[in-house]
């Protein structure tokens, strides 16, 4: 399933922008290196078992050791098991089915984004929601990244899409109902949900999310274009000037 939002898959830039504020350093570095605890998902096995990577810390570019970490694990698992031909679906390195590798991908990663995506597309393709060699089930996977890193929004919004096209629209809607909250006034993220509720021809709530991001300085007109090209669009209302105070 290649996103709308992110047909390139190149999300480095924007998870950073939507991310939040991460966990003390400490705390970092146990999640990373090597789990001190398992965080238990309901009827989706086990999250934190073994290494553990957040997909925005090695995409970061901020030069930390807890960054450099995070990269240079997530290189070593992307060029053995999230290889092109995993990744385009072609064939596997652990099998000659794809389904293996990302799994052990999205078990090391669980928000890795591409690798969501590629799972989904894999899922499609096979007309199933457990796709050959995944170890769970597609919602699953997406229920394991929200669990363990509930601050990404990403996931979130990936996952709401997968719920609108499973005909899902209130769940969906809640998940982008949380990564709207978190989003605070965070241009970027508050754009990327407009488009999402778009594409779900919610057009009440993908024009209040532009107006939210335009008032506070988006410069990227897509979403309003594409509001006008459905008539959808409209200028926010202005808000109401205070009367001047009467002289006593």
């Amino acid at each position: 399933m290649r996103s709308r939002l992110f047909p390139d898959f190149n999300l480095a830039n924007f998870a950073m922008v939507a991310m939040g504020k991460l966990a003390s350093g400490l705390a970092v570095w146990m999640l990373l290196i090597n789990a001190a605890f398992a965080l238990q998902v309901n009827g989706c096995g086990t999250v934190g078992e073994g290494i553990l990577v957040d997909y925005r810390m090695a995409k970061s570019e901020v030069n930390s050791a807890a960054n450099a970490a995070a990269r240079k694990m997530l290189h070593t698992i992307e060029y053995v098991h999230f290889t092109t031909p995993v990744e385009t679906l072609q064939s596997g390195f652990a099998s000659k089915l794809p389904g293996p590798d990302i799994t052990y991908t999205l078990q090391r990663v669980p928000n890795h984004y591409r690798a969501l995506l590629s799972m989904v597309s894999l899922g499609e393709r096979e007309k199933t929601s457990k796709p050959p060699g995944s170890e769970y089930s597609l919602e699953c996977w997406f229920q394991r990244g929200v669990a363990i890193f509930p601050d990404d929004n990403t996931v979130r919004m990936l996952y709401a899409q997968y719920l609108y096209k499973s005909s899902r629209d209130k769940e969906a809607e809640a998940q982008l109902g949380v990564a709207s909250r978190q989003a605070a006034d965070n241009a970027f993220t508050l754009n990327n949900i407009g488009l999402v509720y778009f594409d779900a021809k919610n057009y009440e709530q993908s024009l209040l999310h532009a107006h939210k991001a335009y008032a506070l300085g988006l410069g990227n007109m897509i979403l309003k274009e594409q509001l006008k090209s459905a008539g959808k669009w409209e200028e926010p209302a202005e808000a109401p000037q205070a009367e001047p105070a009467k002289k006593p």
